[in-house]
Protein backbone atom coordinates (compact mmCIF):
# COMPACT_ATOMS: atom_id res chain seq x y z
CA UNK A 1 0.00 0.00 0.00
CA UNK A 2 1.54 3.32 -1.31
CA UNK A 3 1.02 6.25 1.02
CA UNK A 4 0.34 9.91 0.53
CA UNK A 5 3.26 12.29 0.86
CA UNK A 6 3.73 14.17 3.79
CA UNK A 7 4.13 17.89 4.25
CA UNK A 8 7.91 17.09 5.17
CA UNK A 9 8.10 15.37 1.47
CA UNK A 10 6.05 17.77 -0.39
CA UNK A 11 8.16 20.72 1.47
CA UNK A 12 11.71 19.11 0.53
CA UNK A 13 10.71 18.53 -3.01
CA UNK A 14 9.79 21.97 -3.52
CA UNK A 15 13.26 23.06 -2.02
CA UNK A 16 14.95 20.79 -4.65
CA UNK A 17 12.64 21.95 -7.17
CA UNK A 18 13.50 25.60 -6.56
CA UNK A 19 17.39 24.72 -6.34
CA UNK A 20 17.00 22.93 -9.61
CA UNK A 21 14.79 25.95 -11.54
CA UNK A 22 17.33 28.69 -9.85
CA UNK A 23 20.41 27.09 -10.98
CA UNK A 24 18.70 26.95 -14.87
CA UNK A 25 18.01 30.51 -14.43
CA UNK A 26 20.32 32.09 -13.55
CA UNK A 27 22.68 30.01 -15.42
CA UNK A 28 20.64 30.87 -18.79
CA UNK A 29 20.72 34.52 -17.63
CA UNK A 30 23.97 34.78 -17.46
CA UNK A 31 24.29 32.55 -21.08
CA UNK A 32 22.25 34.94 -22.77
CA UNK A 33 22.99 38.45 -21.36
CA UNK A 34 26.67 37.28 -22.60
CA UNK A 35 25.20 36.37 -25.74
CA UNK A 36 22.94 39.55 -26.03
CA UNK A 37 26.67 41.14 -25.75
CA UNK A 38 27.55 40.05 -29.42
CA UNK A 39 24.71 38.59 -31.50
CA UNK A 40 21.52 40.97 -30.69
CA UNK A 41 20.24 43.76 -32.35
CA UNK A 42 16.93 43.93 -30.29
CA UNK A 43 17.42 44.46 -26.71
CA UNK A 44 15.07 41.21 -26.82
CA UNK A 45 17.90 38.76 -25.27
CA UNK A 46 19.20 41.65 -22.78
CA UNK A 47 15.35 41.45 -21.34
CA UNK A 48 14.59 38.01 -21.06
CA UNK A 49 18.42 37.62 -19.41
CA UNK A 50 17.90 40.16 -17.25
CA UNK A 51 14.46 38.24 -16.08
CA UNK A 52 16.07 35.47 -15.53
CA UNK A 53 18.66 36.35 -13.69
CA UNK A 54 16.20 38.62 -11.41
CA UNK A 55 14.29 36.03 -10.40
CA UNK A 56 16.82 33.01 -9.69
CA UNK A 57 17.70 34.02 -6.19
CA UNK A 58 13.37 34.79 -5.86
CA UNK A 59 13.68 31.06 -6.64
CA UNK A 60 15.65 29.93 -4.40
CA UNK A 61 14.27 31.77 -1.82
CA UNK A 62 10.87 30.27 -2.42
CA UNK A 63 12.34 27.00 -1.68
CA UNK A 64 13.65 27.82 1.80
CA UNK A 65 10.77 29.93 3.12
CA UNK A 66 9.09 26.86 2.46
CA UNK A 67 11.53 24.66 4.69
CA UNK A 68 10.87 27.23 7.72
CA UNK A 69 7.32 27.96 7.56
CA UNK A 70 4.07 26.54 6.00
CA UNK A 71 2.72 28.97 3.52
CA UNK A 72 0.09 27.95 1.84
CA UNK A 73 -0.10 29.69 -1.83
CA UNK A 74 3.84 29.06 -1.85
CA UNK A 75 3.59 26.70 -4.57
CA UNK A 76 0.94 28.84 -6.71
CA UNK A 77 3.11 31.59 -6.77
CA UNK A 78 6.42 29.46 -7.36
CA UNK A 79 4.46 27.63 -10.23
CA UNK A 80 3.28 30.90 -11.68
CA UNK A 81 6.55 32.65 -11.47
CA UNK A 82 8.01 29.28 -13.38
CA UNK A 83 5.57 29.59 -15.57
CA UNK A 84 5.58 33.40 -16.55
CA UNK A 85 9.48 33.91 -16.23
CA UNK A 86 9.34 30.58 -18.71
CA UNK A 87 7.01 31.83 -21.14
CA UNK A 88 7.81 35.67 -21.06
CA UNK A 89 11.84 34.80 -21.84
CA UNK A 90 11.20 31.82 -23.95
CA UNK A 91 9.27 34.38 -26.44
CA UNK A 92 11.54 37.24 -26.13
CA UNK A 93 14.61 34.73 -26.92
CA UNK A 94 12.48 33.43 -29.80
CA UNK A 95 11.93 36.65 -31.16
CA UNK A 96 15.88 37.91 -31.41
CA UNK A 97 17.37 34.08 -31.87
CA UNK A 98 15.53 33.18 -34.66
CA UNK A 99 12.41 35.95 -35.68
CA UNK A 100 9.56 33.60 -34.08
CA UNK A 101 7.20 33.86 -31.54
CA UNK A 102 6.34 31.54 -29.45
CA UNK A 103 2.60 31.93 -30.19
CA UNK A 104 0.39 35.38 -29.87
CA UNK A 105 0.75 37.14 -26.61
CA UNK A 106 2.92 34.35 -25.27
CA UNK A 107 5.25 37.67 -23.77
CA UNK A 108 2.05 39.35 -22.15
CA UNK A 109 0.83 36.13 -21.05
CA UNK A 110 4.24 35.06 -19.30
CA UNK A 111 4.40 38.37 -18.00
CA UNK A 112 0.67 38.68 -16.39
CA UNK A 113 1.47 35.10 -14.90
CA UNK A 114 4.55 37.11 -13.45
CA UNK A 115 2.69 39.86 -12.04
CA UNK A 116 -0.01 37.12 -10.65
CA UNK A 117 2.84 35.32 -9.01
CA UNK A 118 3.98 38.08 -6.91
CA UNK A 119 0.50 39.18 -5.76
CA UNK A 120 0.04 35.16 -5.10
CA UNK A 121 3.94 35.59 -2.79
CA UNK A 122 2.20 38.51 -1.64
CA UNK A 123 -1.35 36.87 -0.36
CA UNK A 124 0.67 33.90 1.49
CA UNK A 125 2.16 35.83 4.34
CA UNK A 126 -1.58 36.24 5.16
CA UNK A 127 -1.62 32.85 5.87
CA UNK A 128 1.77 31.68 7.16
CA UNK A 129 1.64 29.17 9.62
CA UNK A 130 4.73 28.07 11.52
CA UNK A 131 5.77 24.98 11.25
Amino acid sequence: MQTSPTKSDTTSRLLRLAIVVSGLSGASGVAFLALSAHADTTGLMKTAAHMLLFHAPIFLGMGIVAQIRRVPFLPVAFALMAAGIALFSGDLIARATIGIRLFPMAAPAGGMLTIASWIALALSAIRINPR
